[in-house]
């Protein structure tokens, strides 16, 4: 028997190796789950010191340098791309599959059967939670302050922020396709919350003392260029046909900027930078000047203020039709204080900015991260429904599996209860987490569903007593429940499938 098992190990040596990697960094991450999840502590190459319980940070923060183990943190890195939430539940369930698909190869069957059926039962797990979700009416729905404050680790002062900002933006504004509700999270030390019913833009005017006091009812014209007069070659300016072409550039540019008057224009931002001529013109004539602005923040600002992005070649124009490429907006200042560019009323599409203070920079970098999270689950909610939370749902649908398993002919069967005892994992390390046996929880947790039908039935992480975890206001948005266990099927499949790991050559040899 010894001798066997020695080459049961030998055979599966890659897969073994990579199961202790994903373990490793499911490690790291799984003790940050549920209500009663600590912190983790990074420390980077200087010393410096981040505490977080994101698991999303932990995972980007983390050095992992094992190929199975960066497979793993590129699910996270996925779950927080596309959903925004749900980093550490994807990571747990990753983990939990690839523990449960080793333990069934180890055990005799096949790879390609356990994998197949892990496929199957990822599958119809899926589609039974996406069965089980109810609906959000809207942004006005209650349940979105309680999605909020699970999400956001229950800090209801932030739930508070986020829902008020939903409700400015609305139904219609949230479920754009592109549109990230956690973009309009922005953070600052030493500054109370608020909401602010507009954009903060991160950059500082020139001449920004000027602007203190705001600027009422204007245009807003975005260019995606330089502010500044055509070139010429450095030789051309040595004859004088170059001399007089250069003077006649810029005088056109000059005409240019008096256009910028002319149309009330008294915002102009630039994902380059201006001629000193255009930054004087500017601040001579209260002009707000933004310079370098991130793409991003350009985008924000075009569909806030209904401005159309230019080159500077528009700047030739006729002034009708450069007036068409114009924003406008109610009003806009410069907030020393935060060091940011307060813009509301826009004429395009509604918007909202939650900025979240704290006291020190440290703090208040987790709790804009927190309220990212929180924002993530509001939007996906308002999305795709709820679900309830604190890993019932999750333990719901492992009977379900247990029973769909028994309809399953053949090995592929031993792939779907690997798939069915990893969709327990979240409830079990939540209760561990709470300090309570995890194994006692689930199997109270089940007889309560089982007893009822229902799928609502979890654990109080503070009693350790099973409760309704709707009534309780426990709950999760469905695309992060579902999103995160395609995911980690996914990855747990492709580790599963890995027989031999080969170190490639270098490109130089």
């Amino acid at each position: 028997m010894k001798q066997t098992n020695h080459e049961g190990e030998e055979r599966h040596a890659a897969l073994l190796n990579n199961a202790a990697a994903i373990r490793a960094i499911c490690s790291a991450v799984e003790g940050t789950l549920g209500p009663k999840g600590l912190d983790t502590m990074l420390v980077g190459p200087r010393g410096e010191v981040l505490v977080t319980n994101d698991g999303a940070t932990i995972l980007e923060k983390m050095d992992v340098t094992h190929p199975a183990a960066r497979m793993l943190v590129q699910v996270a890195r996925s779950q927080q791309e596309q959903i925004g939430d749900g980093t550490t539940t994807a990571t747990v369930l990753a983990g939990a599959l690839v523990s449960e698909g080793v333990a069934q190869v180890t055990k005799g069957v096949p790879v390609a059967k356990v994998v197949q059926g892990l496929v199957d039962g990822v599958g119809y797990a899926s589609e039974r939670m996406l069965a089980r979700s109810r609906k959000v009416s809207g942004p006005d729905d209650p349940i979105l302050y309680r999605i909020a404050f699970v999400a956001g680790r229950e800090h209801s002062d932030i739930a508070e922020l986020v829902v008020e900002a939903a409700k400015r933006l609305g139904g219609g504004r949230m479920t754009d396709d592109g549109f990230r509700f956690a973009d309009l999270i922005v953070s600052h030390e030493r500054q109370s919350s608020e909401v602010w019913p507009g954009l903060l833009l991160e950059q500082k005017p020139f001449q920004a003392h000027q602007f203190e006091s705001g600027i009422a009812d204007s245009s807003v014209l975005v260019l995606y260029d330089s502010l500044e007069p055509e070139k010429l070659e450095e030789e051309a300016l040595m004859t004088e046909a170059g001399f007089q072409t250069f003077m006649k550039l810029k005088e056109r540019f000059a005409e240019h900027l008096r256009k910028l008057l002319d149309l009330n224009i008294r915002l102009v931002a630039l994902d380059r930078g201006a001629d000193p001529e255009a930054e004087q013109f500017c601040s001579d004539n209260g002009i707000m000047l933004l310079q370098r602005v991130p793409k991003r923040e350009l985008e924000r600002l075009c569909e806030h203020t209904g401005a159309r992005p230019a080159r500077r070649s528009a700047l030739s124009k006729p002034e009708p039709e450069l007036a068409a490429y114009a924003g406008r907006c109610e009003a806009m200042l410069y907030d020393s204080r935060i060091r940011r560019v307060r813009l509301s009323g826009g004429a395009g599409k509604p918007t909202a900015t939650v900025l979240v203070g704290a006291s020190t920079r440290e703090v208040v970098g987790e709790r804009a991260r927190i309220a990212q999270d929180a924002a993530a689950a509001v939007q996906a909610a308002i999305r795709g429904g709820y679900l309830p939370g604190g890993g019932s749902v999750e333990v719901a649908i492992a009977h379900e599996l247990e029973r769909y398993r028994e309809m399953v002919t053949g090995l592929e069967a031993f792939g779907v209860e690997a798939v069915a005892n990893a969709l327990r994992k979240p409830l079990s390390q939540m209760a561990q987490n709470a300090g309570f046996n995890p194994l006692e929880k689930v199997e109270a947790v089940k007889s309560a569903q089982l007893a009822e039908r229902s799928d609502r039935h979890g654990i109080d992480c503070d009693s350790g007593q099973v409760t309704d975890c709707l009534a309780g206001g426990i709950i999760d948005p469905t695309p992060v429940k579902v999103h995160a266990l395609r995911a980690a099927g996914e990855v747990a499949a492709a580790v599963l499938r890995i027989h031999t790991v080969i170190k490639m050559k270098s490109d130089e040899s």
